[in-house]
């Protein structure tokens, strides 16, 4: 669907030739002399790299229509992933490739939302912080209480991630879905 790049908004989707990117920031500029023309920052949602372009004013580009769909996920099958609409209660199943680095996040019963274009999932919306159960640590020693000291610890998704010592085997932990990063103890 053409779109004049006069009526950009932040969060639009927009396949151009070089990838399908969504706009993060936009700036119409116009100079004393010349034409007036939008200055964008563009985020690429498949490499997630950031690009900054310059386009015309009134230029036309090509909006993409992502469907954002709610899907629970199900279980893994070997290198993939079943997902179940929530709406149509259809499966679906989904490569490791396709989940953006959202897999290690995803446990049974989970809900995320998937972003498709043409039937492809281009990103995954998951909640800012997701709560795991630590599967595998050293056990914190008692009376070792060093401010900031951290060791790794294994979830029960197979990620690792940084704890501090007090936390042991067994212990439910929030993982902030951004950075991979431990948040608290749930």
């Amino acid at each position: 669907m053409p779109l004049s790049t006069n009526d950009l908004r932040n969060g639009m989707a927009l396949a151009l030739s070089d990838g399908l990117f969504s706009v993060v920031e936009f700036q119409h500029v116009k100079p004393g002399k010349g034409g007036a023309f939008v200055r964008t920052k563009l985020r690429n949602l498949r490499t997630k790299a950031v690009v900054e372009r310059t386009f015309r004013a009134d230029e036309k580009v090509e909006q993409a229509l992502i469907d954002k769909r709610e899907m629970q996920y199900l279980y893994r099958d070997g290198p993939q992933y079943v997902f179940m609409d929530n709406t149509t209660y259809d499966q679906m199943t989904v490569d490791d490739s396709s989940l953006a680095g959202a897999a290690p996040y995803l446990k049974e019963g989970d809900s995320a939302v998937l972003e498709m274009y043409d039937g492809e999932i281009v990103d995954v919306d998951l909640p800012a912080a997701v709560e795991l159960a630590v599967s595998e640590t050293e056990p914190g020693i008692q009376g070792d209480r060093v401010s900031g000291a951290r060791k790794p610890a294994t979830l029960e998704t197979g990620l690792v991630v940084q704890v501090p010592l007090f936390v042991n085997p067994g212990d439910r932990i929030k993982v902030d879905t951004r950075s991979g990063e431990y948040l608290t103890r749930a």
